[in-house]
């Protein structure tokens, strides 16, 4: 192999710039690797700047671990076929592993995105991948949880890329006395239970209290609009917003693999043996 296709390969490996634009930036640059990287990497730059306008409405969820905290990533691209990428996911695992060396559960997206790691900050690492894929990726979301060693950690992940990357992450913080086969395996199924049927909260005091009363307006308004009586108005509106509840919060819905049983049912139920409860979860969907 000649000299310059040894430079073209490596050239090639150290920026993932095409064969094309590897050959050019040597030719341009007195066939000096150094300064060719440099070329290549500013004209990737000025790709990336135009390529970050637009819309990246797919993408992927990931959830990472450590002894200390689990962080949750959301990161958009423009196309599932980018999000499928070999190259993408690889880069989705640097980015979520990096988040969790912090060990800072409140850190916040925009810090995130100016930390420095890999002499670079993260958002330029952003424009390297946009410029290597020729998307737009953007990181989106960023959320924490705050762990220690006495707590049970659930996960679930659904139409996975990967073990700990998919479409949907389940993260789910409980407290038992004993952390064995069974009560992971409950850990797991309400996990699954949360991705399917997506709670808004934990509990009714846990919802939006805004939500709340929009809800309740929208319900009353439909009670009134029906023509029942003002006298059993207020009824009618406590079952409507008792089924609210119980659709919406997790301890109040039905548990999908045994219908017949709220969420907090189960709890009491296993607690008789296991001490079971559920203190935190969260819920990624990907978004745009």
């Amino acid at each position: 192999m000649s000299d310059l296709m040894n430079n073209i390969k490596d050239l090639r490996e150290m920026t993932g710039a095409g064969f094309l634009d590897c050959k050019k930036a040597l030719e341009e640059n007195d066939y000096d690797i150094d300064k060719s990287v440099s070329f290549l990497r500013k004209k990737g730059l000025a790709k990336a700047n135009k390529k970050s306008s637009r819309e990246a409405k797919e993408g992927a969820v990931g959830i990472y671990f450590n002894e200390n905290i689990v962080s949750i990533i959301q990161i958009n691209t423009e196309t599932d076929f980018a999000a499928k990428n070999e190259t993408f996911l690889d880069f989705m695992d640097k980015i979520g592993n990096f988040s969790l060396s912090m060990n800072d559960h409140n850190l916040t997206l925009s810090n995130f995105n100016n930390l420095i790691f890999e002499d670079s900050t993260v958002d330029d690492h952003f424009k390297g991948i946009i410029s290597k894929i020729g998307e737009n990726i953007i990181l989106s979301k960023l959320i924490f949880i705050k762990i220690n060693e006495k707590l049970m950690i659930s996960s679930y992940i659904h139409n996975s890329y990967r073990k700990n990357i998919g479409k949907i992450a389940v993260v789910l913080k409980t407290d038992v006395i004993e952390n064995n086969e069974e009560s992971r395996v409950l850990g797991k199924n309400l996990c699954m239970h949360i991705a399917a049927s997506k709670p808004l909260a934990l509990d009714a005091d846990s919802l939006d209290k805004e939500l709340i009363k929009k809800e309740k307006e929208i319900q009353l308004e439909t009670i009134k609009s029906s023509g029942k009586p003002e006298n059993i108005i207020e009824k009618i509106l406590e079952g409507k917003m008792k089924k609210f509840y119980s659709e919406s919060t997790f301890l109040n819905q039905k548990y999908i693999l045994d219908p017949n049983k709220t969420i907090l049912e189960v709890l009491i139920e296993f607690s008789k043996k296991n001490k079971f409860e559920v203190l935190d979860y969260k819920l990624l969907i990907l978004k745009s």
